[in-house]
């Protein structure tokens, strides 16, 4: 398999799950600026989208959509443990908190990445950013030690990536102690300082 990634962007957590699991694979980063691969490849002939991440998988097809990957690959090994059974309360939950992360906590995000942005506009995202970070810690405040049930998930390491990004925007979070604690456990499973260290 090749995984098309952008160090710490949202790549990141399909490069956990890869990891968890325990797959062979080849890690081919992209500049998306250029739409180029690290090995001169043209991006866009892979996935014309060009957005990362992107996952071809040993048949040569290719998967996009950040949820989708880590979904088909948590469900392509079940030994991992990574999901629960597709049709019960405890699977809806993984989704809904995979997609709470991808239409809210990205989304938020958006407008701090792109340079154009004012800076009323900067606080505005800030403040959504916090909005989407106290119902995450909400989530958490029951002592569960993962987000969308009793075991570590995808839901998980999409959350830990994206949450991650404050320290590069200047959010602290010091307001969020649940959130903060359940970074320190995502970030001490070995797969995550693999995938981590990989991403320098």
């Amino acid at each position: 398999m090749k995984l098309y990634y952008s160090p710490h962007a949202c790549s990141l957590s399909p490069h956990i799950v890869l990891r968890e699991i325990g797959a062979e694979f080849a890690p081919v980063q992209v500049d998306l600026a250029t739409k180029q691969t690290a090995d001169g490849g043209d991006f866009l002939a892979v996935n014309p989208k060009g957005q990362i991440p992107t996952l071809e998988l040993d048949d040569g097809t290719v998967l996009t959509e950040g949820v989708a990957i880590v979904l088909h690959l948590a469900d392509s090994h079940p030994e991992a443990g990574l999901v629960p059974a597709a049709g019960t309360i405890e699977r809806a939950r993984v989704h809904e908190t995979l997609n709470f992360v991808s239409s809210e906590l990205h989304k938020a995000f958006g407008p701090l990445f792109n340079p154009a942005t004012s800076e009323v506009g900067r606080e505005a995202a800030k403040a959504q950013v916090s909005a989407k970070l106290d119902l995450l810690d909400a989530q958490l405040a029951d002592g569960r030690a993962w987000l969308a049930g009793p075991n570590f998930s995808p839901a998980d390491t999409y959350a830990f990536v994206v949450t991650r990004w404050t320290g590069f925007q200047g959010i602290a979070l010091d307001r969020w102690p649940h959130v903060q604690a359940w970074l320190g456990r995502v970030e001490a499973r070995p797969a995550v300082q693999a995938a981590l260290a990989a991403e320098g």
